[in-house]
């Protein structure tokens, strides 16, 4: 799979050196975690870490993978996500995976990734940033797609629109939402 590499999301680690971001026993949910590099790197910070996929290989394959991992990985559906993990993580990453999704699916899984964030925590979105030539899929977010994360109680932190000087026709958006409390 061309999107497996060995280490965490480039963006992530960035966003997580930046901040000094320390997990110290807090939570953090990862959107659809396929093989767990994103997951267990957040656990490698400190964070008691819930990956999950609607894919039940993907999650055996995490699991295998990591077989010694604190990572709880679970299968899940962002269209349908437990009710308990509403407010429940400070900090929630969707990296990749609702760019995947057709419309009205998406705007659907946008609308379910915020109220997941605990009161106080972090919603860190990273995807593909639209550039009006793709034809799909996946279907690259659009800054107002970005912007619609902010789900009722999040607030925008930043949203940047990058690009990687290896491949200056990629475009990434790295946005970051605060929930009030």
């Amino acid at each position: 799979m061309p999107w497996d590499g060995p280490r965490p999301s480039k963006l992530l680690a960035e966003w997580a050196r930046a901040g000094a971001v320390v997990g110290g026993g807090r939570t953090a949910l990862v959107v659809g975690c396929g093989p767990g590099r994103d997951a267990e790197f957040l656990a490698t910070l400190g964070f008691v870490t819930t990956g999950f996929d609607i894919a039940a290989t993907a999650v055996r394959t995490a699991r295998a993978r990591h077989p010694e991992s604190p990572v709880d990985y679970v299968v899940a559906d962002l269209l349908d996500p437990p009710a308990a993990w509403r407010g429940r993580f400070d900090l929630v990453l969707e990296s990749n995976n609702v760019q995947a999704l057709p419309k009205p699916v998406r705007d659907r899984a946008i609308a379910n990734t915020g109220p997941l964030v605990a009161p106080g925590g972090t919603l860190l979105v990273l995807a593909a940033a639209a550039t009006g030539r793709e034809s799909g899929p996946p279907w690259p977010l659009t800054r107002a797609e970005v912007a619609a994360f902010a789900a009722p109680g999040l607030t925008v932190v930043r949203i940047e629109e990058l690009s990687d000087a290896d491949e200056v026709l990629i475009r990434r958006w790295r946005a970051e939402f605060r929930a009030g409390g």
